[in-house]
């Protein structure tokens, strides 16, 4: 049987559609001509435009989060991740969450001056600046632009902390600037495992390295005394839930001290994409997935409150989180981690044409 045109992949992408935002009236669908001649779908190509952002620290008061402030050096993310949560947040740009979101990226070339700036000020004080907690910042055209090594020359040359989120092996090219904060308590990486299967990743997460790739980054970081987080994250109800124990042995045995979890979430347009990816990749498994998301949401597929969007409630949610408990004891992996130093920070020195006295 021939794929219906609304389940069609584009090559190298996560997303099937272009589904529209929330603040779009107007729906666009894919239809078929008639002719039922099999065409390759066009080759998407990746466009990059430049942003000038006059602030980059963005804060929250999520109790979810144990961080309060994060920078972000992109926009969209060409990793293509179909389940990534921050997908919503093209649609603030008047672009779609699906496959605008991993296509058409924004670049913030004047983040890393901005950001110094900012640090700079007398009110700012001081705590660990997350970075890649909604779009990678090592996703592929950082090798290009080059954005998120800035931002780290500024970080480290004021002794503030950080902590990284990432799936992608270009954190290497930095480690050279990550172990020597690292040596001072002021850098740590999660590392972001999903599956161990070559070929789920590749459909799930289309232009992220792969799970084997990734876990030799994992091994070179703590070689170079980088702290790791092995983050099995999300966990997807039988699809990649089986694989949680083994997901944590792999971070241990390439040398993680720590781990964690999130189920998966589907805020806005996330659930139309995430199903739309079933129905082209896993039909046969569609309906039990979506069942068991909604069993831990109250019947819907995502609920947002505090405290519970990020693992859900129920009987299921409760075995994974009892066999994570299970597994991270056994390796000797760590849950939590101690607050990373905050009184090395020195504020960097604005532009003056006066010579200091010290």
């Amino acid at each position: 049987m021939k794929p219906d045109l609304q389940t069609r992949v584009a090559k190298g992408r996560g997303a099937v559609s272009n589904v529209v935002s929330r603040y779009d009236r107007i729906s666009r669908h894919a239809d078929a001509d008639g002719w039922e001649l099999e065409e390759d779908l066009p080759t998407l190509r990746t466009e990059v435009s430049i942003e000038h952002p006059r602030t980059v620290i963005s804060y929250n008061s999520s109790p979810d989060l144990p961080f309060d402030r994060s920078i972000n050096p992109y926009r969209g993310c060409e990793h293509g991740c179909v389940y990534c949560f921050a997908r919503p947040t093209h649609a603030y740009l008047g672009l779609s969450p699906g496959l605008d979101f991993e296509t058409r990226l924004v670049a913030r070339p004047d983040a890393p001056d901005v950001l110094r700036a900012e640090l700079a000020r007398k009110s700012y004080k001081v705590a660990t600046l997350a970075i890649g907690t909604n779009t990678d910042p090592y996703q592929p055209i950082e090798r290009t632009h080059g954005i998120m090594r800035a931002c780290l020359e500024v970080l480290e040359a004021c002794n503030h902390p950080v902590a990284i989120v990432t799936k992608g092996t270009l954190i290497e090219r930095d480690i050279d600037i990550l172990s020597r904060m690292a040596a001072k308590g002021l850098a740590r990486v999660g590392l972001s495992l999903t599956t161990l299967d070559a070929e789920l990743s590749r459909a799930m997460e289309p232009r992220a390295p792969t799970p084997r790739r990734r876990l030799a980054t994992l091994r070179r970081l703590t070689e170079a005394g980088i702290p790791v987080r092995v983050m099995a994250s999300p966990m997807v109800p039988a699809l990649t839930d089986p694989e949680l124990e083994a997901i944590l042995e792999a971070g241990a045995v390439a040398g993680a001290g720590s781990a964690s979890w999130i189920m998966l979430r589907l805020p806005q347009e996330v659930s139309p994409l995430w199903q739309e990816w079933l129905a082209a990749h896993y039909p046969d498994r569609a309906h039990r997935i979506m069942s068991r998301l909604r069993e831990m949401h109250g019947g819907k597929d995502y609920d947002a409150r505090w405290g519970h969007r990020m693992r859900g409630d129920g009987p299921y949610a409760e075995i994974v989180a009892h066999r994570f408990k299970l597994a991270i004891k056994r390796l000797g992996l760590r849950e939590k981690l101690p607050p990373m130093r905050t009184d090395l920070f020195q504020p960097p020195r604005a532009p003056t044409a006066q010579l200091s006295l010290f």
